[in-house]
Order: C-alpha cells, then sequence, then structure tokens
C-alpha cells in the first residue's frame, strides 16, 4: 500500500474562496462596497500577474457586511454621509490608481508628491496611545474620533454581538463546505474577524465543530491590532496561552501603510510571536507600504482601495493562487 500523498491531496480541495470584511466608518452598501473593492483586487493581479487573472476571477467571493449597523451607530452620534458623493470619489480614487501601471512607482517618490500627504496624524497617536492607554482614556478617545469602534469594546451595547455574527456566518459556511479560504480584512474589520477566529478555536459550543478548521491565508491591511489598548480588549487575552489565541490560521500577512494612524504599530510579528512560539500558526509576516490612494484632493493613507490594488497584495494574493 502507497502511503504517499499525491500532489492534488496535498494541495487539498480546489474550491478556493476569498472572504472580505470591510473597517469602520460609512459605507456606501454591500453590493457596491463589493464591486469596487473586488475591482481594485482584480486590477493589482492584471497588472502585475496578467497569467494569474483567470484564476482570480474564479475565485468564489464573498463578503462579510455590517455597514448598515455602523452607520445606525454612527448617525446616533450626529454624523452626516453623502453616499453619492462617497460613490463618486472612491471611483475617481479607483481610477487614478489604475493609472499607474507600473509596480515600481508605488514607493516613496510618487508618495511624497501626492497632496495633502501629512505624518502628523500618525505621529500624535503614536506619542499618545501609550499615555491614553496608561490612563484609561482610550475609549474617551475613540467615542469622540470612531464612535462605531467605540461601541465594539462597549459590553452595554450589542454591536459586537451583531458584527461577529455576520462575519462568523460567513466565514463558517465556508468552512462548512471545506474551502480553502482566504481571509482579507481592513481596519478595524481584522478585530472582528480575529475575535471570530478565536471564538471558533475556543468556544465551548463552537469549537466542537469548527477547531480543526483553517483559513490558508489571513490577510490584515491597515490594522489596529498592533495596538496595546486593544490587546486588551481581544477574545481570550486574559486566558492562558494555549488558550489565548486563535489556532485556525496558517500565514498570516499584515500590511501596513506609511502614515496610516490606525496601524501606527504597524507591526505584528513581534505582538503574536507565541503563536509561532507554541506553534499555532506557520507564519505571521509584515509589510510596510505606501497607500496612493487620494480621498476628497487629500493623500489617505487608510484606503482600502489603496490597500487592494498595491502591489504587496496583489503578490500576496498570486502567490496564494499559484
Amino acid at each position: 500500500m502507497n502511503d504517499l500523498l499525491t500532489t492534488e491531496e496535498l494541495a487539498g480541495p480546489s474550491n478556493r474562496s476569498l472572504l472580505l470584511v470591510h473597517g469602520r466608518d460609512f459605507k456606501p452598501g454591500r453590493e457596491t462596497y463589493l464591486d469596487l473593492s473586488m475591482a481594485a483586487l482584480r486590477a493589482g493581479i492584471e497588472r502585475d500577474y496578467p497569467g494569474q487573472i483567470d484564476g482570480f476571477d474564479v475565485l468564489q467571493k464573498h463578503f462579510a457586511w455590517y455597514g448598515d449597523l455602523s452607520a445606525e451607530i454612527l448617525e446616533r452620534a450626529g454624523k452626516t454621509y453623502d453616499r453619492d458623493l462617497d460613490i463618486g470619489d472612491r471611483r475617481n480614487a479607483l481610477n487614478a490608481l489604475r493609472e499607474i501601471t507600473v509596480r515600481k512607482r508605488f514607493g516613496v517618490r510618487l508618495y511624497d508628491s501626492l497632496p495633502g500627504k501629512s505624518a502628523v496624524p500618525e505621529f500624535l497617536v503614536d506619542v499618545s496611545a501609550p499615555v491614553l492607554g496608561g490612563f484609561g482614556l482610550t475609549m474617551t478617545v475613540l467615542r469622540s474620533m470612531a464612535p462605531d469602534f467605540a461601541a465594539y469594546f462597549d459590553k452595554k451595547r450589542n454591536y459586537a454581538v451583531q458584527t461577529r455574527s455576520r462575519v462568523r456566518a460567513e466565514l463558517c459556511e465556508l468552512m462548512d463546505r471545506g474551502d480553502r479560504i482566504m481571509l482579507i480584512t481592513h481596519g478595524t474589520g481584522s478585530v472582528i474577524a480575529y475575535d471570530v477566529l478565536w471564538e471558533l478555536s475556543h468556544d465551548e459550543d463552537l469549537k466542537e465543530k469548527y477547531g480543526g478548521s483553517k483559513v490558508e491565508m489571513w490577510v490584515t491591511l491597515g490594522s489596529p491590532l498592533g495596538d496595546h489598548s486593544i490587546h486588551k480588549r481581544l477574545s481570550g487575552a486574559k486566558e492562558q496561552v494555549e488558550s489565548r489565541f486563535p489556532t485556525n490560521v496558517i500565514s498570516w500577512h499584515n500590511v501596513s501603510a506609511e502614515d496610516d494612524y490606525t496601524c501606527h504599530d504597524n507591526t505584528l510579528a513581534d505582538d503574536f510571536k507565541k503563536m509561532l512560539r507554541h506553534r499555532l500558526v506557520s507564519a505571521v509576516k509584515d509589510y510596510q507600504v505606501f497607500n496612493l490612494a487620494v480621498r476628497y484632493g487629500r493623500s489617505n493613507p487608510h484606503s482600502s482601495i489603496g490597500y487592494y490594488i498595491h502591489p504587496r497584495v496583489s503578490k500576496i494574493i498570486a502567490d496564494w493562487l499559484a
């Protein structure tokens, strides 16, 4: 009897799925946001890895949407939103990025020429984060700057339960089918995804069914998971090492843009090195990039479209497809 595995068996099931999780703030609607996001991802693949475009096209695309829940919180906080203007500006940003046809141009020289480029927001967060965290003022600042993200950590609200439920439902559907999964999360969506991954690994009601399922590739973009005040609020943060972290990710790639204050602590490998030490993940890799998106006439280094179309993200996807 031959016990050697074939190449096909080593590769696992042939069905691949990409699950996208968006971040905070107002979004222009589920289908519109998904279309623009996939257009940006596809444009990057077509630009740098045209031989992989067919593989990307046949990928099953899924989306965990909670933009309506965020909008309710933001509107209650007095925030306003012009949907048509936002859609138009996102399209303009994507069209401008599509005109950059050489990946080597996604560097510091072009970034430095962007209108309104500033390192001040990230600098201020870098300086203030330790002080705010030490005096317990982080949530006060979050409620002012990002009320929807603050609501996620407010145990008096149901927002965290609702958002995790939506992400979990999409992820579990793919795991139930035995799909090969790439999970791409932007901004604060990575915090929600982290908590869901932890629940599937350790929650008594979920781990029996999903504890053995894996996400092949997790890509975090502009993630705040490196912030120590966020660390303390993650699911499992107070558990012993063996139960502190998710156990269902094979490879983790973290992409952070220069001057993106959301990910002011732009490395995660150092924060989650215990996952490697205890063999809970195969790799945690950090990449620093320049996000060339311009929104409303100013550089926006946290823009999701700028991340999705970036050559580093295109390479991560292309390598997974290959």
